[in-house]
């Protein structure tokens, strides 16, 4: 009955749709519990380069795919992403849970036009999605696209929003609420009418699975200092990226959680707004991004980078109770003489080794560093051939670099990635 929960220990963008495809083979069922289409999952297989929003990232090992209630979903992102696989020549065996809220039109706007620029967002409605789903009156959910009365409920939800779609000048009066919601209908209504098939109770399906014994790998979006309550707050996304997440998105007891895998890149990477103690300004940030690729799948920003924190991750460890991690992007690291990583904080004289999530602190806190020594740069091919070997075909210094960190978290590096491939995963 394993059920297994993967999430990121940063601040998202650390490789967990890479995790994800990897271990899916082993898995029966692949199942994303938070977020919405502002989450990027990128997935290498050969080739072939696909990047998720809201689709589970198993995708491509064709297995039992499940979007549970705490996921906030985008239909016309899901209906393009279901193309795209299929496209790709795998048929998705999905089920979307009718208890999860829909992003609309409306949102969107409302989100590009609140606070967007001061906190990051990625402007696709998923902050105001969730507010509507908390304020229960003005909430559209998946069972009410797919039912027989969408366009009264509809009526029902615009009607009590009307104030908001006025003031961020969506309709310039109430006379025109009649064509809006028209205009809506009738867009929404097909993506209704091809996501049916795709519905169901997921709480129930994923209850079953795990009772019969089969293997569920539970997919988190965003990572651990994104959590709406546990992040730092309110440079945070809109919902629970922690292991508990899993049982309320998914609707799933907390005893059915065997395993909790904790992925972390190599480094530290934040997009957007807010503290970043361990930041690097200059060349240095620069190499480490264009090498690692650091641009948002979702929104192609810029991620801003630097040293590896590990009092952040001693905290998400505190948090979800992480079992043993995976280590990515490894190989961005090369051809640095010497890496810093980042130990504890000072703060107010004092040595703190636990993360604050508090950003008035955070952003007073100092970086506690010992260095390491690097490895060199390695030719093309290098990194493929050593995953190929195994852990021990590492350099020198890459192996003491990851113990280095295993002796500080006291908690194992199970995995590592050396490149984004599925072959470039190793596994100790």
């Amino acid at each position: 009955m394993p059920g297994i929960v993967v999430v990121g220990m940063q601040f998202g963008d650390e490789s967990k749709g890479a995790v994800v495809d990897y271990m899916a083979k082993d898995v029966d069922m692949v199942v994303r519990f938070n977020g919405g289409a502002n989450a990027g999952h990128t997935v290498v297989v050969g080739d072939l380069k696909l990047k998720f929003r809201l689709m589970p990232s198993g995708a491509l090992r064709v297995k039992k795919l499940v979007i549970g209630n705490g996921v906030v979903v985008d239909p016309k992102v899901l209906l393009d992403e279901i193309e795209m696989v299929r496209n790709a020549g795998f048929e998705p065996d999905l089920l979307v849970s009718r208890k999860a809220h829909v992003v609309m039109p409306y949102h969107k706007i409302i989100d590009a036009g609140k606070v967007a620029s001061s906190l990051g967002t990625t402007r696709r409605g998923i902050g105001p999605t969730y507010s509507d789903k908390m304020r229960r009156t003005e909430a559209i959910r998946v069972n009410d696209l797919v039912g027989d009365n969408f366009l009264e409920k509809l009526r029902e939800v615009l009607k009590v929003k009307l104030h908001e779609l006025l003031a961020f000048n969506i309709i310039n009066d109430e006379n025109e609420l009649s064509e809006y919601i028209k205009r809506i209908y009738s867009e929404y209504s097909k993506y209704g009418d091809f996501l049916r098939p795709y519905t169901g109770n997921a709480s129930i399906l994923v209850n079953e699975a795990l009772d019969d014994g089969e293997t569920v790998l539970f997919e988190g979006a965003q990572g651990t200092l994104l959590d709406v309550d546990h992040g730092t707050y309110p440079y945070v996304t809109s919902s629970n990226p922690i292991a508990g997440g899993a049982c309320v998105g998914v609707g799933v007891g907390p005893t059915k959680i065997d395993k909790v895998i904790g992925v972390a890149k190599a480094y530290t990477t934040r997009v957007g707004t807010g503290p970043f103690v361990t930041e690097i300004h200059g060349g240095l940030g620069d190499k480490i991004r264009e090498r690692g690729g650091e641009y948002g799948t979702v929104t192609g920003r810029p991620r801003r980078c630097g040293w590896l924190d590990l009092p952040m991750l001693r905290y998400s460890i505190i948090l979800s109770d992480i079992s043993e991690i995976a280590l990515r992007k490894l190989d961005v690291l090369e051809g640095i003489d010497s890496i810093k990583v980042c130990v504890a904080y000072e703060f107010n004289g004092e040595e703190r080794e636990v993360m604050t999530p508090f950003v008035e602190e955070l952003e007073r806190c100092k970086p506690i560093y010992e260095e390491l020594e690097g490895w060199e740069e390695m030719g093309p091919g290098s990194w493929e051939r050593i995953a190929r070997q195994g852990y021990e075909a590492l350099p020198s210094q890459a192996k003491r670099y990851i113990e280095f960190i295993e002796e500080q978290l006291s908690v194992p590096i199970k995995m590592i990635g050396v490149g984004p491939k599925r072959e470039t995963t190793i596994v100790r």
